[in-house]
């Protein structure tokens, strides 16, 4: 998918919301643990209730990853799902990827190619040659973490290194890289006010927004602050709207949520406010 399509998602929907699909079988409604593959099941029933509130799916790969095998197939048949049925919805492979060159090469292969992603969350840390595979592929975005919303995020990230904040010096730097324009960032919610001088520096990339909601961010602080002039905004909610409910009416409570934030988002962009 490329930018202006999600770009027009968000006109057509008035909606800059992503659904994170974090999917703990100790928290899913009781009744799906007798179906063949719980996980799919209970994703299913989520995406079907809100694809039209959304612009985008967020699967947290760690909750596929730790059920094992059958966990990943869990995934795949998630994201063929999602791109077979809804192709107009962006799709993140919340990775957190990053490696050596070649190592991150197999990385992008697999989420790229074999899972058919549009976009994976990759970090920084061992710098442009950990980044720049995944960014070699035509028509796919890579998200960096940039400025995180967890309490760690302080230990590094807001460090004055020669003068200037890491995360600014990270973020400065990636525009250097080969194929820079594939980049996105992710920018925590819980983080407001740092979302002015970032967008001094990127002011028009998009930024992958989690924290608002369960973990105490205000969409209207980082709208106020970090929306771009095409919106350039990704707000992630996971528990927020897949937990709402562990009973069988999860899905419809789920699509309630959801449909709270998107009308929130509505009234953002319809009022020209922000």
């Amino acid at each position: 998918m490329t930018t202006q399509q999600l770009i027009e998602q968000i006109q057509i929907k008035k909606s800059f919301l992503c659904v994170g699909l974090d999917v703990d079988l100790n928290k899913i409604p009781q009744h799906l643990l007798t179906a063949e593959d719980p996980i799919f099941e209970f994703n299913k029933a989520i995406i079907d209730a809100t694809h039209d509130l959304c612009v985008a799916y967020k699967p947290n790969i760690a909750f596929f990853e730790a059920y094992g095998i059958k966990g990943w197939q869990s995934l795949k048949k998630t994201i063929d799902y999602i791109n077979q049925n809804y192709p107009e919805l962006f799709t993140i492979a919340d990775a957190k990827r990053g490696d050596i060159g070649n190592t991150s090469a197999m990385y992008a292969k697999a989420f790229f190619e074999d899972l058919a992603f549009d976009s994976v969350t990759v970090a920084p840390y061992m710098g442009k040659d950990s980044v720049e595979p995944f960014l070699a592929f035509e028509g796919k975005h890579t998200i960096m973490l940039a400025l995180t919303s967890n309490e760690g995020a302080f230990d590094f990230q807001t460090l004055n290194v020669n003068g200037k904040e890491l995360y600014k010096q990270v973020i400065e730097t990636s525009k250097t890289w080969e194929n820079s324009e594939n980049l996105m960032y992710v920018v925590g919610a819980t983080k407001a006010e740092y979302f002015t001088e970032i967008r001094k520096i990127i002011p028009d990339s998009f930024l992958l927004v989690p924290g608002v909601g369960a973990q105490g961010g205000s969409l209207q602080e980082v709208c106020k602050y970090g929306m771009s002039a095409t919106v350039g905004l990704l707000i992630n909610s996971s528990r927020g709207i897949i937990y709402a409910s562990n009973e069988q009416d999860f899905a419809q409570k789920a699509r309630e949520e959801a449909l709270k934030l998107q009308q929130e988002m509505k009234t953002i962009l319809v009022s020209g406010l922000i």
